[in-house]
Formats: structure tokens, C-alpha cells, sequence
């Protein structure tokens, strides 16, 4: 004789209701909001292609034989240096992601996995970096400029922008170091590795964090106004934010070279980011699970 189960009337509801109805409220909810965060975006790409005129007339539609132009981003080459200046910020980023890359990795691995008196304090001075703004020491910061002579090179930006990244990379990193199991580090070292070789081994073990830190460092760095404009002013040295907010304001009345110059000045950073944003995700995914 078989036993059934008397359901409950809350249940019965809670079986007859669709499941599918949440998810696509999340997902109806999330592609409203990229929509309307990427609609400015590409209303200025798209306006950057067109004449003055048809600006302001047509603004939300697409450039036809009529309408298109490249006037502003001829204008935007003739009248600056705009192509050295995307040069000097990708020079700038790369190197400084690479040196918050090296360094950030290799202090993280030192954390993790080495024991010594001073460890602790080591992790709360760079955790400190996290909650105070590289921005106070600016007078300190460019008077040891000065005085090493780095005032209008890049290099003097890669310093600061890695010395800016560095305390969150090392807390992320050092998170994730810390998840690595010790069997694998031990059997490295029972075979003869060194500990180069062992640092080396575990950063494709921790390359959702690795990725996480270049995409959450990038775009400070490339956005950044303050210390290009204090550090690196000259003609030779300035960023492309630095050189588009000085464009911007010769040509304030060009509309088309003014959506031209912001159209350049933030499709390499999104290009970059987009890059690095599987990265990122999988690594706050990763984090959160651990």
C-alpha cells in the first residue's frame, strides 16, 4: 500500500509557480542598466563621426553619406600631439600593471607562505595603502621627483601609479596564495625546485586574482589627471587625459574634434578592460566561494 505525502496549500503555490520568472526579472533589470550605462557611450562614438550640424539636429541618429565626417579627428591630429600622448598612456599602463604585477605577486608570496617576526605589521602597512589616497603625499611625492630628477618623464608616473596599486594587490593576492594547498609547494621543494621556481609555478594557479588586479588597477591609472598634470606637464610626457582636458579646452566650440578626443580618450581603457574582465569576474567568483 503506498503512502502519499499530503502537500501543503504554500507548497502546492510555491511548485505551480514558474522559476523562471526571477531570472529573467534579474536579467530584464541587468540589461536595462548596461543599456543605459552604455548609451552615452555610443552616442558619442557615434556623434564623433558626424558634422556639427547634424549634432545638434540629429543627435541620435546614425551618420549617413550626408552627415559622416572625420573632420573632428583630423582636427584632433592636426592641432595636438594626440597619438604621442595615447602612446605615453599605454607606456605608462602596461608598465605600471606589469610592476604591480611582479612586485605585488612576489610580496604576496612572501606573506603566504613565509613565517617571520614582522609579518603581520608587513600586512597591515599595505593594507593601510588601501585606505589612505596616494594623493595626500602629493607635495612629498614631487619633491622626491625633484630631487631624483624624474619631474616630466613617464617614469616618475609608472613609480607612483605602481606604488598606488601595490597595497591591493597584495591583499588580494595574498588572499588567494593562502587557498593554495601546501602539498603541492612541498612536493616542489622535496624535488629540488627553488623558491623562484616554486613563486613561478603558482601564478597560474591564482590567475583569476592575478587578472582581478590587473582590471581593478587599470582604470585608475589610465583616467588618472592629478599626477600627470603635477609630474609629467610637458608636451613630450603628457597622458592622453592630460592632453584631451588641455584640447578640450582650445576647441571647446568643435564639437565633432571634442567627441573625437573623448572617443580616443577612453576606447583604449575600455578595450583594455574588456580584456581583463572575464578575469575579474572569475576572480571576485573565486574569492567569494573561498
Amino acid at each position: 500500500m503506498s503512502h502519499r505525502r499530503a502537500v501543503a496549500p504554500a507548497e502546492r503555490r510555491s511548485l505551480g509557480r514558474p522559476t523562471w520568472l526571477p531570472l529573467l526579472a534579474s536579467h530584464t533589470f541587468l540589461i536595462l542598466y548596461c543599456a543605459l550605462a552604455l548609451f552615452p557611450i555610443v552616442l558619442m562614438i557615434i556623434n564623433s563621426f558626424k558634422d556639427q550640424l547634424s549634432i545638434f539636429s540629429a543627435p541620435f541618429a546614425l551618420p549617413n553619406a550626408e552627415t559622416f565626417t572625420l573632420d573632428g579627428y583630423k582636427t584632433l591630429f592636426e592641432g595636438s600631439n594626440f597619438g604621442g600622448y595615447v602612446i605615453n598612456s599605454l607606456t605608462v599602463t602596461v608598465a605600471s600593471l606589469a610592476l604591480i604585477l611582479i612586485t605585488g605577486s612576489m610580496a604576496a608570496f612572501a606573506i603566504a607562505e613565509y613565517r617571520f617576526r614582522l609579518s603581520p605589521l608587513v600586512a597591515l602597512y599595505l593594507s593601510l595603502g588601501i585606505m589612505v589616497p596616494i594623493r595626500l603625499g602629493t607635495i612629498g611625492i614631487l619633491s622626491l621627483a625633484v630631487n631624483l630628477h624624474l619631474v616630466n618623464t613617464l617614469w616618475a608616473l609608472i613609480f607612483v601609479y605602481t606604488a598606488q596599486g601595490l597595497p591591493l594587490a597584495v591583499f588580494v593576492l595574498t588572499a588567494f596564495m593562502r587557498q593554495l594547498p601546501k602539498d603541492l609547494k612541498e612536493a616542489a621543494r622535496l624535488d629540488g625546485a627553488s623558491e623562484y621556481r616554486i613563486y613561478a609555478l603558482t601564478l597560474p594557479l591564482i590567475r583569476p586574482a592575478v587578472g582581478a588586479v590587473m582590471a581593478i588597477s587599470l582604470i585608475p591609472v589610465w583616467n588618472d589627471l592629478w599626477f600627470p598634470l603635477i609630474l609629467a606637464p610637458g608636451e613630450g610626457t603628457k597622458t592622453i587625459v592630460l592632453g584631451a582636458s588641455v584640447f578640450l579646452g582650445q576647441y571647446v566650440n568643435d564639437y565633432s574634434a571634442v567627441l573625437a578626443a573623448l572617443t580616443l580618450a577612453i576606447l583604449p581603457a575600455v578595450v583594455l578592460y574588456v580584456l581583463f574582465s572575464r578575469q575579474l569576474i572569475s576572480g571576485l567568483t573565486e574569492g567569494a566561494i573561498k
